[in-house]
This record gives C-alpha cells, structure tokens and sequence, in this order.
C-alpha cells in the first residue's frame, strides 16, 4: 500500500487532547507514511495518538453511522428504503470497487490501525518522565492492542471472505510502517489468529500496568474483555466467551425498564450503569445532520426502516415496543416526539455518546457460550437478568432460538444483526432487485488498492475490479 497517512503530531496533541476532529491532521489514507513519524517522547503524546483512534472511530463512515447501518440494512431487522439516496448500493448489493461506502470506511478503519500502530511501535523505554509516565505509557500501548484488534475485526467482517462461497482470504493486516512494502491480503485463519494475537497483548499490558480505570469513554481492561467476548462469540470459541463473561457479570447492571430509554441519551453520557464503552461525541464534537441518529429519524433523513417482522417479535408489555414509532406507513427507532426524541441515538444535534458496548450485549454472548457446552442453568439466570427489566416474565428454560430472538429485540439498531445471522448461518433475504451474488456479502476491495502498480493486493470476486 502506497503514500501515507500524513500525522502532524503537534497539531494532533493539541487537538486529540480535547478529544476533538483531526481531520486536518489526517489527510492521507493508506497504512504508511511518506515522511517517518518521528518517535513518541512523552505519554501525553501517546495518549493523543490513543485519543485520535476514538476520533477516527466516532466518524460517519465508521461507528458514527456508516458502520452500524451496515450490519442493519444487510439483515433481517431493519432495511434501507434509499430515501436520500442513502445506502442505495449497500442494500442492493451493487457497489462497485470505487463506491464511497465501500472506499470511505476502509480508509477510516485503516486510519484509525494507522494511529494505534503510531503507539504500538513506540519504544516505551524511552518514554520521558517518571517510571508512572512510563507505566501509563504501556497501559495506552496496550489500548492500541486493542483498539487494533477491533480495527481488523471491523474490517475483517464487511471486506473479508469468510461468509462468501469458497472464500479463503481476510484482510490486510498492517503491523508497522514500511514504506517500500507491498502487503497482501492475510487469510482468515491468519486475520483470525492476529486479532487474537492482538486482544491477547492488549490484556497483558493493559493487566498489568493499568489503574483500573472505569471511565466509559476509552477502553479499559473491562471494556477490552467486553469486546474481546464479542470477536469470540463470532469466532465460535465459546469457552473464551464464558471465561470473559464471568469476570464482568455483576461489574454492571441491566438497566430497569424506567431507565432504558435514558440511557441512550445524551443526559447519561458515561453514567448509564449498563454502559460498559462508549464513544465520546458531545455538543461540540456533535455529528448532527451526518449522525446515525438522522438516517434512523422520520424527522431527519428517514431511511433506515424496522420491518414489521421485528416490529411483531415485541409483546405489547415490553418496554422496548414504545422505541419504535410509526411515521408515514413506516417504523422507525427514532423521532423527535418529545425534546429529546424517543428510541436510539435521539439527541437532536446528534451528540449522544456512541454505544460501543452495552452489558446486555455481554450478557447474551454468555447466553449463548452457556447454550454451546456450558452450563443451561447459568444461560437462564444471564437471559432472565434482561427480559424481567423488559416487562416480561422470567423464563422457565432457554434455547437457541430465543436467544436468536432476544438478540434482535435487545440489540435493534446497534449494528450487529447481519453478522449475527452470518455466523449463525442463517440466509438474509436480498430485495428483488438486488444482485444476487454471494460474493457480494463482502463489501468490494477499493480499486484505490488493487489497481497500486505490482500490488498483492487481490480483490473480492464479483465486482468490477475482480479481473486485475
């Protein structure tokens, strides 16, 4: 991959301090750079690296709405009715290699992997200051183990091959800067074992020098198991799953029927005693008419719809039910009715906290690693946590379909259905005039990449690039 992502530290330390946009500073898009990044000298710097990763991360084509509407418009839960012309070639399956979707949250993703490696690659030996500088400085290297990790996982899951016919590729997977290296793409076993790798090195380094902090704003040691369970749970290993739920059942609480609602909303940025990591945004960093919350909005952008099926899976006493509104023979998860709206992601100018990870979301991966070779009376008492703070009676038993059930109605609008499905091996149904192709179920490799003279590179079948 040639050219760079151009950092101009001073600028990024002073920005990234206040947690603000760095889009100045940031304004090339492959994996290495021109000029070498000279090293990290102080922890302060280090952390700003840390906090441009959240910045890279809280963009509109990544976590702050491209992202999660992927993982919904592609699934069985919420489509998109392309008003706007939002998502028009997402849902129907036609991108092609130069589309912005499909270019724009590759270069986001890989710019944030960029600015974790920035910190991996620091020697924290040399680190000024005091030997807690120096501790400090190797607990943030860990988070960039993290924050990497979640990187190439994002990645791996809309542009890699593992739910494709015959697909054997993953991603690429950047460790350091190079700038006369050209990298192919990794396997999936390979893409597989570095994320692993990845988790694995964020959690020593992170155990092992951290403060226990619990802010909900950056990754922590809890935060980092939380999402750590998340990349298992897709990976099938059920007994990491278990492991990493146990260590945070009882660190945070399902919230009450009475609470739900207020816990996506700005009022309760990092207060939420569900909220495990989120995304910091606020008023001045707000993503107003580019924020998830408008594509979810009859009042905004309306275009990300609730299909009627998910709609009926609510009962009538279940709070979660009085989300979702009904706007011009259409249901949506957000509106405008009162002064700070109703459903998800609701604030009017777009500064909710962006909900990384919720402990209900933990608590059904456990569910389900407690259904797959655990123990059913433990999956009971985790499922029961959640549907009893819903309005609902308490379960006698459970099994895999009410999981899968659950799932959609606790986890609606957060980005996660279609990649439930797909490990889950349950086919999504593509609108009639969709292309039907299954190798479209991994977003196109930009051409922005393959086309790179003598590039290893190779693209994903089926889109118009495929022939390089």
């Amino acid at each position: 991959m040639k050219k760079i992502i151009k950092i101009n530290l001073l600028s990024l330390a002073l920005g990234m301090a206040a947690v603000s946009s760095c889009s100045n500073d940031f304004v090339e898009r492959e994996f290495f750079q021109d000029v070498e990044q000279a090293p990290l000298k102080t922890v302060n710097e280090v952390q700003a690296f840390i906090n441009g990763c959240y910045t890279s991360m809280r963009g509109t084509s990544y976590y702050g709405a491209d992202f999660l509407a992927y993982g919904e418009i592609r699934s069985d839960e919420m489509y998109s009715n392309l008003a706007g012309g939002y998502y028009q070639n997402v849902m129907n399956y036609t991108q092609l290699s130069n589309d912005a979707y499909a270019v724009n949250t590759y270069n986001q993703i890989y710019t944030m992997i960029a600015k974790a490696n920035t910190v991996i690659n620091t020697d924290m030996t040399k680190i000024e200051g005091t030997d807690l500088d120096r501790k400090n400085a190797v607990y943030a290297q860990g988070q960039a183990y993290g924050l990497r990790a979640i990187g190439f996982f994002d990645a791996f899951r809309i542009y890699g091959q593992k739910y494709i016919p015959s697909g054997t590729l993953g991603v690429v997977l950047p460790l350091k800067y190079d700038p006369k290296a050209l990298q192919p793409r990794a396997t999936i076993a390979e893409t597989e074992a570095q994320i692993d790798a990845d988790f694995t090195k964020a959690l020593q380094l992170m155990t092992a020098n951290g403060s226990g902090s619990t802010a909900k704003t950056e990754l922590t040691v809890n935060s980092l198991k939380g999402m750590m369970s998340r990349f298992y749970l897709y990976k099938g290993d059920y007994a990491k799953v278990r492991s990493l739920t146990n260590d945070l059942v009882g660190k945070y609480s399902v919230a009450v029927s009475a609470l739900l609602q207020e816990t996506f909303r700005f009022t309760m940025n990092g207060a939420a005693p569900n909220s495990i990591f989120e995304l910091a945004v606020g008023v001045n960093s707000s993503l107003t008419t580019s924020s998830y919350r408008q594509r979810l909005n009859p009042n905004g952008y309306a275009n990300i719809v609730v299909t009627d099926a998910a709609y009926n899976m609510y009962s009538a006493n279940d709070i979660r039910r009085s989300f979702i509104v009904s706007s011009g023979g259409s249901r949506f998860l957000s509106t405008n009715r009162d002064a700070q709206g109703v459903g998800k992601y609701t604030n009017f100018v777009g500064a909710d906290n962006i909900k990384m990870l919720r402990y209900e979301e933990v608590l059904l991966n456990g569910v389900e690693a407690e259904l797959n070779g655990g123990d059913p009376a433990k999956a009971l008492g985790y499922y029961n946590q959640i549907v009893t703070n819903r309005g609902l009676a308490a379960a006698a038993s459970v099994d895999m379909t009410m999981l899968r059930a659950e799932r959609l109605k606790e986890l609606l609008g957060e980005g996660l259905r279609q990649w439930d499905l797909r490990r889950w091996g349950i086919a999504i149904a593509r609108p009639d005039i969709a292309n039907k192709d299954e190798n479209r179920n991994a977003f196109p490799i930009p051409r922005g990449e393959t086309d790179i003279a003598n590039t290893p590179v190779k693209p994903n079948p089926g889109y118009d690039n495929s022939g390089n």
